[in-house]
């Protein structure tokens, strides 16, 4: 089966997105080409970060996520990095517990669950009062 191992990001300020993620998530620079995109890693997942060369923002990338080990100590890293507290993920979705969103507006899960397992407070949609009709 194919793995999902890059992600692209169309950024006007690819330096700046590259230092929040370095950052909040310890994610490493792999290489900053002279046009000024960046090129990211974890160690598994490479991001690319790509500088916008349209007028307006393009339609692009939804979401991506994070697996993460401690919820507390990236809420902190996020706020210190002047973007909001992660907000509650409704109880219908199948992994994620939080999502968050980076200085550009990109929106990310995170998740301390992980995503190889549905988590375990999951409520299916039918049962879900709070759930989006």
């Amino acid at each position: 089966m194919a793995k999902i191992r890059h992600l692209a990001i169309v950024t006007t300020d690819p330096a700046k997105l590259a230092e929040f993620y370095e950052r909040v998530f310890e994610m490493e620079v792999q290489h900053r080409a002279d046009n000024g995109n960046v090129f990211m890693t974890d160690g598994y997942m490479n991001i690319a970060l790509l500088r916008n060369k349209a007028e307006g923002k393009p339609s692009g990338l939804n979401h991506f996520g994070f697996e993460i080990d401690d919820m507390d100590d990236i809420t902190e890293r996020l706020q210190a990095a002047g973007v909001p507290a992660p907000a509650q993920r409704p109880a219908d979705r199948h992994f994620a517990e939080t999502r968050a969103f980076d200085p550009d507006g990109n929106n990310f899960d995170l998740s301390v669950n992980g995503y190889e397992r549905v988590r375990p407070d999951r409520v299916p949609a039918e049962e879900d009062e709070n759930a989006p009709a």
